[in-house]
């Protein structure tokens, strides 16, 4: 059984294609509140985590996650946080670290000032650079199909990421949601603790890979 209430990071983590690992994350005390071991990212698994994690007591007062789109959905009926730092990763990833256009790299400086801004600014920066950029934005040119297409096309793709997780990006300067982080660094560093400790471990089987990291959780919960 499981007790208190808080706000939940939930994130998974790989060894090589085979093995992945869930974690459901108590944000203020660091606690593993739950984990499994998974092949790849599926809502199941997520629903699972969620799931059990309720059922045995604790209180999830909010959910951070990093960005696997159907999640948010899924789990419309509590507050959830975007990880900030993915949001600017995947900026970073459609627009590079030195992008070309004038467009992008005020987009980029856009994100970039995530982590400071207030939600009523930054959407309303974001709305002036979209009203700024639009005859880019939607420029089209004739490919070799013989068809018009969108001549940035991943400007655009980072707007549209900017644009579906726009509404979750905030969540923690809610009125309901003080003391919710917005980043899902506290389970990163969970995660690289354990890595770290793995990496003495060189060349265990899976199957004691798995005892090992078993073991690693039940001490860090004390148990």
């Amino acid at each position: 059984t499981l007790s208190g209430e808080g706000f939940v990071h939930l994130d998974v983590t790989y060894w090589g294609r085979s093995l992945g690992v869930l974690l459901a994350l108590d944000h203020q005390t660091g606690r593993p509140l739950y984990m499994a071991f998974v092949k790849s990212e599926t809502v199941k698994d997520y629903k699972d985590a969620v799931f059990s994690t309720r059922e045995r007591g604790y209180t999830i007062r909010g959910l951070i996650i990093d960005g696997k789109q159907s999640l948010f959905k899924t789990f419309s009926g509590y507050p959830i946080q975007m990880c900030q730092f993915h949001m600017k990763q995947i900026i970073r990833r459609y627009l590079t670290l030195n992008p070309r256009l004038l467009a992008a790299r005020e987009l980029k400086d856009l994100v970039g000032r995530l982590h400071t801004a207030d939600e009523v600014d930054f959407k309303k920066d974001f709305q002036d650079w979209k009203e700024k950029w639009n005859d880019t934005i939607n420029h089209k040119s004739l490919h070799k199909d013989g068809k018009m297409h969108y001549t940035h096309q991943r400007l655009r793709a980072a707007m549209n990421s900017l644009n579906f997780y726009l509404p979750y990006l905030f969540t923690y300067q809610r009125d309901d949601c003080k003391g919710m982080p917005n980043t899902n660094n506290k389970i990163e560093g969970t995660f690289t603790d354990l890595k770290k400790n793995l990496n003495n471990h060189s060349g265990l089987t899976q199957e004691n890979r798995k005892r090992f990291i078993c073991g690693f959780f039940l001490a860090w919960n004390g148990d």
